[in-house]
């Protein structure tokens, strides 16, 4: 097999982040007083949240002042007198208990015995930690990398050097990073000399000037890819 490490990103790669985010939005707004707070401000929440996680890839903010910071806009545009810092603390709380897998993660991962397997993800320890870990894929990855930990976030070439000095990964040609992101995985797979694999079931246009090595629509192509 030409790879002999696989690094996996989390949100909608592994675990779909769409369902998650809403379900634990729902319960934030709920705990808050506004039950139908979800659905009122869903698509101005995630316009927000959008640019802010761009500039977090683009190094202009840090992940502390993202998690606040989302909710701070989307409170003041609305009028709303919600502390920001609370609400942001009880999203996260609720996101951590959300667990769906993405069709074929667990079977792509049981069939690659033969590779090390590790998770490579942009966002906050204990949410990614307590995800996998409440998953079916509790037991799977080798290291789970996560960027607040790590102190940068992909595409920073600073997280791959973090992940590959934990895997004592000496040989970059071994390593195949698999996600979801243009801007993140694959922008950040490509800067730092590995191959990528780009998870696109959508089938969205490729908006950079690079090409991935790979691009799926399933998950489970990957064992094609991979001989496994």
């Amino acid at each position: 097999m030409k790879y002999e490490i696989i690094l996996f990103d989390v949100d909608d790669t592994l675990l779909n982040f769409g369902i998650s985010e809403k379900k634990a939005l729902h319960e934030a707004f709920r705990e808050f007083g506004l039950p139908t707070g979800a659905e009122d401000y869903e698509r101005c929440y995630q316009g927000i949240s959008r640019v802010l996680w761009r500039d977090l890839e683009q190094g202009k903010i840090n992940l502390t002042i993202l998690g606040v910071e989302r909710f701070k806009q989307l409170f003041h545009k609305y009028g709303l007198e919600i502390h920001a810092d609370a609400f942001s603390c009880a999203y996260l709380g609720y996101l951590s208990k959300q667990i769906h897998l993405i069709p074929g993660a667990l079977e792509v991962c049981e069939n690659l015995e033969g590779c090390r397997l590790a998770i490579i993800t942009n966002g906050f320890t204990t949410v990614q930690q307590a995800r996998i870990a409440g998953s079916a894929l509790c037991n799977t990855f080798e290291h789970l990398i996560v960027s607040q930990e790590a102190g940068y976030h992909k595409p920073d070439r600073r997280i791959f050097d973090y992940a590959f000095s934990k895997l004592k990964i000496t040989d970059k040609s071994k390593a195949l990073i698999v996600g979801d992101s243009l801007t993140s995985d694959i922008q950040g797979g490509f800067n730092y000399g590995m191959d990528t694999c780009w998870y696109n079931p959508l089938h969205k246009e490729n908006h950079l000037r690079i090409k991935p090595t790979y691009e799926i629509q399933k998950l489970t192509d990957i064992l094609d890819i991979l001989g496994g």
